[in-house]
């Protein structure tokens, strides 16, 4: 089967407004010492993706203060409905907001179809009890969280803070960003894989930006090892996923395809899984 001929989500998308993505992006890129490939624009995003046949998306921004969550979710929405159909929104929510019910009936009243959380930027702790609230309003209503996981940086991401989570909210879906564990991948792979509530994305796994790889400046996972923890997961639980605008989807499509899998596990990675977990048409 041809690459063309497969229907492609990407299912791990950052966007910003036109006003503010060029200082987003530079964030990004300082944050992890790293050199966007994209503009950070809805625009962009879907004309880059086209380009390697990509048909649908799923965005999402990250709100770094509780005043941001309603005006980053509007965005998104509104995003969306300008899309004709093409992306698929994930809502913020931020552990420090002083009214968490509101937020979430906000998320589902936009007609959002998920929660995007990120420890690391937004610096709080995966396991802390404190955030249960969060965690048990997200069980209640549906909605399934794409959690930025692992940066041996930090500890507020470690994948082994998942666990906790997981058991206490079987109900809760949690999609594991960067197959469960950012440079950690092995070890985010052994502990969490036998969570049938975790599902992992393959964004920043499949990077291979050669100058940067050779500069030490972010980790690398062989094809080799990418196919040991994609299958230790199980390829129903894997959804493929660029995080747009860190890295070119041509690339990420190139080392997907080399990995080798069979068309009926490539069709489950490139789309069915998303559709599955985010409800995308």
């Amino acid at each position: 089967m041809r690459r063309r001929d497969y229907y492609i989500i990407d299912a791990h998308c950052h966007i910003y407004p036109e006003k503010i993505a060029a200082k987003a992006v530079k964030g990004t890129d300082v944050f992890y010492d790293t050199e966007a490939f994209g503009t950070g624009i809805a625009e962009n995003l879907i004309s880059e993706g086209e380009k390697v046949g990509v048909s649908a998306f799923v965005v999402q921004s990250v709100a770094t203060t509780p005043k941001q969550v309603a005006s980053i979710n509007e965005f998104i929405a509104q995003t969306v409905k300008d899309s004709g159909g093409k992306l698929t929104g994930l809502g913020t929510l931020h552990p420090e907001s002083p009214d968490m019910k509101k937020d979430v009936s906000q998320i589902l009243e936009l007609g959002l179809h998920g929660v995007k959380l990120h420890p690391d930027i937004q610096k709080f702790r995966i396991d802390d009890p404190e955030h249960w609230e969060m965690y048990a309003l997200c069980e209640e209503m549906g909605l399934p969280i794409l959690m930025h996981t692992g940066d041996v940086r930090y500890h507020y991401s470690n994948p082994e803070n998942l666990i906790p989570v997981l058991k206490a909210f079987p109900k809760l879906t949690i999609v594991g960003a960067h197959l469960g564990g950012w440079s950690l991948w092995e070890e985010a792979s052994l502990k969490l894989a036998d969570f049938e509530n975790l599902y992992v994305d393959s964004s920043s796994s499949f990077a291979t930006i050669e100058k940067q790889i050779a500069l030490g400046k972010i980790p690398y996972l062989s094809e080799k090892k990418a196919v040991e923890v994609i299958r230790r997961y199980g390829v129903d639980k894997v959804l493929f996923g660029t995080d747009y605008p860190m890295w070119s989807p041509h690339a990420e499509l190139d080392f997907f395809f080399s990995l080798g899998f069979s068309e009926e596990d490539s069709r489950k990675m490139l789309s069915e899984n998303a559709k599955k977990v985010f409800s995308v048409d």
